[in-house]
């Protein structure tokens, strides 16, 4: 019929999320693993290969899929760098998000936490921005490189709250999180799966969490909400694509399967394991969302000033 591995997408959420890795899927690329190839067999007969591509901000990846035929056989699961943030990060794209995919599904969300160092002055949000507040540019926020989700985050905070703080770009999360236990660095926002187990050692502490609900790993850090700051959000997403002019009824059957899958007890446990929430949504509804994400992506940008080419 034509879709290829919708169990296979759906697990492969869990290694983009986990690697940062735009993963997309193609006639004779290389195998899924042997369980969700064969629950791909089974949902929609058909045998299902993908392929990892890391770097460049996921655009490669895109334009990969973004010129392949729009036959049911190619999909693409990236983050939101692909279908909302690389248009403002970059001034020319070898693709169009809005133009050359046609919307599948957002498959998990990741809502990221904002924490510091144990011995910093504050132990709320509404505390750390009074502080902040008093103390304009002496304060310092890590990032994972320039334009990436934590930093866009840091400098959409730091706009709404009208702060002043300065940016430390690191290789990756784990150089931050050091510097924040050792308090070498101030605060960073920080994907809850890697933070947690710093935060129930007391080497750090959360003052909150993106989302409409605070997450079972970490239930004693509050929402932005409930900490008073009820339009702020902090998060990303990981989500299915197809060449523009895939047939529909494909697109929404794709759809309908990743949705069936990433609710499923066993899925939501390794979801949750790393910080992550199951969406699901239909096609309608995840283009409903991007002509407000991409709205919501050039703020961030430009309130960030990063540039990546």
């Amino acid at each position: 019929m034509g879709v290829r591995g919708a169990r296979a997408g759906a697990e492969l959420s869990i290694e983009a999320g986990a690697r940062g890795r735009a993963v997309y899927r193609r006639r004779a690329c290389r195998s899924a693993g042997a369980g969700a190839r064969a629950e791909a067999d089974r949902r929609l007969g058909a045998a299902g290969d993908r392929r990892e591509q890391a770097g460049a901000n996921e655009i490669i990846a895109a334009q990969d899929i973004a010129k392949s035929p729009a036959d049911g056989y190619n999909w693409l699961l990236a983050s939101d760098a692909v279908y909302s943030l690389n248009p403002y990060l970059y001034s020319k794209l070898p693709y169009d998000p809005a133009k050359d995919f046609a919307p599948v599904a957002r498959v998990v969300t990741a809502n990221l936490m904002l924490v510091v160092r144990p011995d910093f002055p504050a132990s709320s949000v509404r505390e750390f921005i009074d502080y902040a507040k008093k103390n304009p540019g002496k304060l310092n926020y890590g990032t994972v490189g320039a334009g990436g989700v934590n930093h866009l985050a840091m400098a959409w905070f730091n706009t709404l709250n009208g702060l002043e703080m300065q940016p430390v770009h690191y290789k990756g999360l784990v150089n931050g999180l050091q510097d924040i236990m050792t308090s070498r660095l101030d605060v960073m926002f920080a994907v809850i799966g890697g933070a947690a187990p710093h935060l129930k050692a007391g080497k750090m502490k959360g003052l909150a969490v993106s989302g409409a609900q605070r997450h079972p790993l970490i239930p004693e850090v509050p929402t932005f909400a409930e900490a008073g700051l009820r339009d702020f959000d902090a998060s990303f997403y990981f989500a299915l694509a197809a060449p523009a002019g895939t047939p529909r009824d494909i697109v929404s059957k794709f759809a309908a399967e990743s949705t069936k899958i990433v609710h499923t007890a066993d899925f939501r446990e390794r979801l949750t394991q790393l910080g992550f929430e199951p969406v699901g949504e239909t096609p309608e509804q995840f283009a409903a969302f991007l002509k407000r994400d991409r709205e919501f992506a050039q703020k961030k940008v430009q309130a960030s000033g990063a540039k990546l080419d």
